[in-house]
């Protein structure tokens, strides 16, 4: 694996260059993309697209170029072709394992430690950056139903990762749903209300699937 000033590079380099192999960009250009496209999966992407950028510019993957726009200059990055070969054995290596990242979630996990009132705050706000998910990627559907995709040759991979994030938004916004519904009848959090409905969600998991009628 690439490294630069004698540190492997991260996920976040190679998801810079992924975009790169796309095409070139600016550094203001590939956090906007950032927000749009991998915000969702990798969220520090964006704060650290400047000082990653400048890495694969000394790793040699990637080669930087300022230019004039009107009075200001920006800086264009390209990916080399060192980069493209570097990029084709990351995506062939082995990833590290799906990880969901939520203070809130943990927050909620851990809510007999605060009140019901706090605990139903959580999951609300759980069920609003659901909501907001849903709001950002039904702007991006109607950006491609309208036929503005900006890179239409990528438009098979870009349906297969929407799919997930959609469904993934509509998942968390469904459970926060029924999860604040469930919460509500509860009369604190210190102890369950219920144990046998409690432990009934784990028992469903263990049944077998139903027979097909014939």
């Amino acid at each position: 694996m690439s490294r630069s000033d004698g540190r492997q590079l991260t996920t976040t380099s190679y998801a810079i260059l992924c975009l790169l192999a796309v095409r070139p960009w600016s550094t203001y250009e590939l956090t906007k993309q950032m927000r749009r496209s991998l915000h969702h999966i990798w969220p520090r992407a964006e704060s650290n697209i400047y000082a990653e950028s400048k890495r694969l510019v000394e790793a040699g993957l990637a080669r930087s170029e300022v230019e004039q726009v009107g009075k200001r200059p920006r800086t264009l990055y390209t990916i080399t072709p060192q980069g493209r070969r570097a990029l084709q054995r990351w995506i062939g290596s082995k990833s590290a394992p799906l990880r969901v990242e939520s203070e809130t979630l943990i927050k909620i996990l851990f809510g007999n430690y605060g009140t019901k009132k706090e605990l139903l705050a959580n999951l609300r706000t759980f069920a609003a950056e659901a909501d907001d998910a849903l709001e950002f990627w039904r702007a991006v559907a109607e950006d491609y139903g309208r036929g503005r995709e900006s890179f239409p040759e990528r438009v098979h991979l870009n349906a297969l990762f929407f799919s997930w994030v959609w469904q993934q938004a509509t998942l968390n916004a469904q459970w926060a749903e029924r999860a604040i519904e469930q919460v509500e009848r509860w009369p604190d959090t210190a102890e369950p209300a219920d144990v046998e409905a409690a432990l009934d969600v784990f028992r469903a998991v263990l049944q077998p699937d139903p027979q097909p009628s014939v």
